[in-house]
Formats: C-alpha cells, sequence, structure tokens
C-alpha cells in the first residue's frame, strides 16, 4: 500500500501516421475509445471506482474542451467533468501529473491521458493568413520550428548522420520484435481495424538514401519523427495494484532555441525529488522527436546510445508521434513494461518528454503489487 496515486490501469490506441488508418477520427473519438478502454480495465482490477474527472492532454485540435467532449462519448456521464492542457509534445504527460496532484489532495480516482488527430486539426489563420502553429515564444526570444531547432542541435553537439541513422534503426528494429512477440498486445485498443502501429517499418535498406532535409545538414526523414494519430489513457486511483505509484516529477524551463534538451534537466530533477538514483531506474521512455535530440538526451544524462532501458520495445520514430498523446503513450508504455510484464515491486520507472517553446516534462514511477 502507498500513499501516493497509483496508475491502475493503461491503454492506448495504435498509432497511425497522419492522413492513413485513423484519418477519419477527431480528437475525442479517439480519446473516448482510449479512455473507455482504461476505464473498463481498472474496474476489473480495483472493483468499482467513483470517476471524479477526466483529463486531456492535446496541441492542435479544435478546442472546446475536448477532454469533456470525450468524457460525454465515452459514456461516462453528465456528472463527469473534463479539462484539457496544452504543454505541446509534453502535455499528455502533463495531464497525467494533474490527475496524480488531484487523486492525491482528495482521494477521488481520475483518467489523464492525451489524443492527437493530425489528419483533422483546423486549418488556424489570423485575418484570413494561414499560420502552421502558434508562437513557443514571445518576439525578442528564439522560436525556431522544431525541424530547425533539432538540426541546430545535432550541429552544436556534433551528432552526426550515422549516428542518428543508427538510432532510428534500432528503434524500428526494437518495434518490430515487440511486435513480433506480441508485447504491445495488452496496452492496444483495436480502432477502424487497426490493430498495430503503422509506422514501424525496415528502413535498413531506406535509412542510406534518405536526403538530408536542410543542405549540408544531418536529419533526414527517418531520424524525424512521423506526425501521427492517436490516443493514450491511464486511471489514477488513490490506491491500488498491481500498479505504478506516481512518486515525483518535474517540470523544467530550458533554452527555446535548444527545446529538445528539456527531458535532460526534468528527468535528473524528478530522480532527485524521488531520491532515486540514475543507475537504480529499470525502464525509461523518452519521446524520440528526433534521433539527434533524443541522443542529446541521453549524453547529458550519461545513457549510452543502445542502453536496453530507453525504449526497449521502440520509441516514437517507430511508433510514430502524436503530439498532445505522446506523454501518454510513454507511461502506457511502462505500464506494459513493467506492470503487464511483471516487474517485482519497487522496480523504478521513468517517462519524460521535451517541450517545444524550451520546458521538459518527466515522471518517476514505482511497481506496487
Amino acid at each position: 500500500m502507498t500513499d501516493d496515486p497509483v496508475i491502475v490501469a493503461a491503454r492506448r490506441t495504435p498509432i497511425a501516421t497522419r492522413g492513413r488508418g485513423l484519418a477519419g477520427f477527431d480528437v475525442a473519438q479517439l480519446a473516448a475509445a482510449a479512455f473507455d478502454a482504461a476505464w473498463t480495465d481498472a474496474q476489473q482490477v480495483a472493483g468499482p471506482l467513483d470517476l471524479a474527472d477526466v483529463v486531456l492532454g492535446n496541441c492542435m485540435g479544435p478546442g472546446g474542451n475536448p477532454a469533456r467532449v470525450a468524457a460525454l462519448a465515452a459514456g461516462f456521464g453528465v456528472h463527469v467533468p473534463g479539462s484539457t492542457v496544452d504543454r505541446q509534445c509534453g502535455s499528455g504527460l502533463a495531464a497525467v501529473i494533474d490527475a496524480a496532484y488531484a487523486v492525491r489532495a482528495d482521494g477521488r480516482t481520475r483518467i489523464a491521458g492525451g489524443a492527437e488527430s493530425a489528419s483533422t486539426a483546423p486549418q488556424r489563420s489570423v485575418d484570413g493568413v494561414p499560420y502552421a502553429r502558434a508562437p513557443f515564444a514571445p518576439p525578442g526570444f528564439p522560436d525556431p520550428d522544431m525541424l530547425r531547432a533539432a538540426e541546430d542541435l545535432a550541429a552544436q553537439d556534433g551528432i552526426g548522420r550515422s549516428r542518428q541513422d543508427a538510432h532510428a534503426l534500432r528503434s524500428h528494429a526494437r518495434a518490430r520484435a515487440a511486435v513480433a512477440e506480441q508485447r504491445f498486445a495488452g496496452e492496444l485498443v483495436p480502432i477502424a481495424g487497426l490493430t498495430v502501429d503503422d509506422g514501424i517499418r525496415d528502413v535498413e535498406r531506406l535509412l542510406p538514401r534518405l536526403r538530408p532535409l536542410f543542405p549540408g545538414g544531418t536529419l533526414t526523414a527517418a531520424t524525424s519523427t512521423q506526425i501521427s494519430d492517436g490516443a493514450a489513457a491511464v486511471v489514477v486511483s488513490a490506491a491500488g495494484s498491481p500498479g505504478l505509484a506516481v512518486r515525483a516529477h518535474a517540470i523544467v524551463g530550458c533554452d527555446p532555441a535548444l527545446p529538445g534538451l528539456g527531458a535532460a534537466p526534468a528527468v535528473l530533477a524528478a530522480l532527485d525529488s524521488a531520491g532515486v538514483a540514475i543507475g537504480n531506474v529499470t525502464a525509461f521512455e523518452i519521446v524520440e522527436a528526433f534521433a539527434a535530440q533524443s541522443l542529446a538526451v541521453l549524453d547529458r544524462l550519461g545513457i549510452a546510445d543502445d542502453d536496453p532501458r530507453v525504449c526497449a520495445d521502440g520509441g516514437a520514430l517507430a511508433l510514430g508521434h502524436p503530439w498532445g498523446a505522446s506523454g501518454a503513450v510513454a507511461v502506457v508504455r511502462l505500464f506494459s513494461r513493467l506492470v503487464r510484464g511483471g516487474a517485482p515491486a519497487g522496480t523504478v520507472g521513468v517517462a519524460a518528454a521535451s517541450v517545444g517553446g524550451g520546458m521538459g516534462v518527466a515522471v518517476v514511477v514505482e511497481v506496487v503489487r
């Protein structure tokens, strides 16, 4: 038993590349599918639960509080409210943190997660002039596009193309092995006939043929994550087992010129808060927005490129990156690796993401049985 909030169930939809298998579903529909599956699992494990709220991370949806729309669509009843969080690529993880805070305060159960439908994201404009995204920083601060920021980070850290290619190859190879061994089966919610993440490929032959995305640069389409649709959800309760106790978290700021680094200080701060040494962490799920960005984070954490603890079943480079959902996907992956995987009580995992605008989010969890 623990006084910390416990994640007692975790599910996600397959992740689909924009315009493919999930293109017909909006944010609320994707979220509702994950919410419903996670809630059903939770009640099977923990018995009848009183759902107080749902918290959903989302970046590019239609607005209008998709969390509330998804809660209604999932059939939770008009009495269950909803709150939508936008912390960009850290939104899903921030939603889990917010839910854990609330559960710690009043002891009532929450569902938290993230959802993104790049396929149905509305076009935005000001005075009829379209724009691709809102600014991540105000005038006077650097505000690079994420591709440009990753290329700049690769140049600054001297992370060459061959190292990035190896990282992408490893991510896809691990994901293919996980599919073959059905390690995703317990977490996936089939939707629209899609039962697997559609971005997983054999990229070995493709990698050498790809041209850099910038003249003279090192990033390619294979070492940059795919734009994706998908959703993930967890149920956070005051107590319960088996599950993942939320031991600590950190949300930090960093230089907006190099936003990809944010996960590193966030992980270190969260581990310090939890009183856990990095060598005692069994499983890391760090969102792979770009190979160069992921490698730069690992370098600052003192973790080897091929450390089997990190994204052991492949990361976002293979699975895809549904922006607002990816942080929650990381938590679902930890749940599968540690709880479904039979890790003993006391085993520690870390989920983390770097965030546009120069931020990092990290959560430390521990297996309870």
